[in-house]
């Protein structure tokens, strides 16, 4: 199972145009995937840096016919023309999508710094042995406490399905679909741009055991390579930021995926936008009608 995490910056390259074909074309040269999950996709944002945005969910989708695609923004407000402005993540799935959820993040008062609301996309779709969830977030910049805070959330979603798939099942309403009991299987993955780097506070808070089996996160890349340092996920191509290379795009991933995880890499050759794509390559038992397994 090959997913994709990339912060596509609306489009906007480390050269300051924004041209989301560059974008597309570079999606559609980098291989197959069963699932691509973008961040910062815009919607009708008037006066973005690098220039106005036009429906950025509706071109990708139409880039990618015949794929699920599931928008949640964080942004969603009025564009001061009739229309709505909308500004958030991305999920692409090759596969049928079963369950969705929308979250939104955390956002406690925080004077000192600019903030913008943001948010998680969740999905449930098949993964070899059985359903899995990949969920799909961007987590705050300039404040601290909000990105602290979100950290948390994202935990609590993990214990949440755990104690979810744990439960004993209760009885339904049967005369009304909408209290049918959904999958919402405790094996994940968590992809997307998380703005703190590896050995930080919030990196050691994300990594901490959960308060029950299977309710914590593993971060992939340490599962697969150990203790070698993360490649650097942005500041390779010369934007405007940062003003060194780090890493700070990461996918996590349930406990009991550990030792499902072949690969973790940074796709370095593009400079599409002032963040590198990320790509994990998880090797699942079993095989779904057209999943392609590693």
């Amino acid at each position: 199972m090959r997913i994709l995490t990339w912060n596509i910056q609306w489009g906007r390259g480390a050269d300051g145009r924004v041209a989301l074909g560059r974008t597309i074309d570079f999606l559609k040269q980098a291989g197959e995937f069963d699932a691509i999950c973008l961040q910062e996709v815009a919607s009708n944002v008037r006066g973005m840096p690098g220039g106005d945005c036009a429906d950025q969910p509706a071109e990708l989708a139409e880039a990618f016919t015949g794929w699920a695609a599931i928008y949640a923004p964080g942004v969603d407000v009025p564009d001061g023309a009739g229309g709505r402005s909308r500004f958030g993540n991305l999920l692409l799935s090759r596969h049928p999508v079963e369950q969705v959820c929308r979250h939104m993040l955390p956002m406690p008062a925080d004077a000192s710094v600019p903030g913008m609301r943001r948010s998680c996309v969740e999905v449930v779709i098949e993964g070899g042995e059985g359903p899995i969830r990949l969920l799909t977030a961007h987590l705050e910049y300039y404040s601290a406490v909000q990105r602290a805070a979100q950290v948390r959330a994202l935990r609590e979603l993990q214990a949440e399905a755990v104690g979810f798939e744990c439960g004993e099942p209760k009885a339904n309403k049967e005369s009304n679909p909408v209290f049918a009991k959904r999958s919402r299987p405790a094996r994940a993955v968590l992809c997307g741009d998380f703005n703190f780097e590896p050995h930080s506070v919030d990196y050691k808070a994300m990594s901490a055991p959960g308060s029950q089996p299977g309710a914590g996160w593993r971060d992939a890349w340490a599962a697969c390579y150990g203790s070698r340092p993360h490649d650097a996920t942005v500041g390779l191509h010369g934007a405007e930021w940062p003003d060194r290379p780090y890493c700070c795009d990461y996918f996590w991933i349930s406990e009991d995926l550990a030792d499902s995880v072949t690969a973790v890499r940074v796709l370095p050759e593009t400079n599409a936008s002032d963040h590198q794509p990320v790509l994990l390559e998880l090797s699942l038992s079993g095989q779904s009608q057209g999943l392609t397994s590693s």
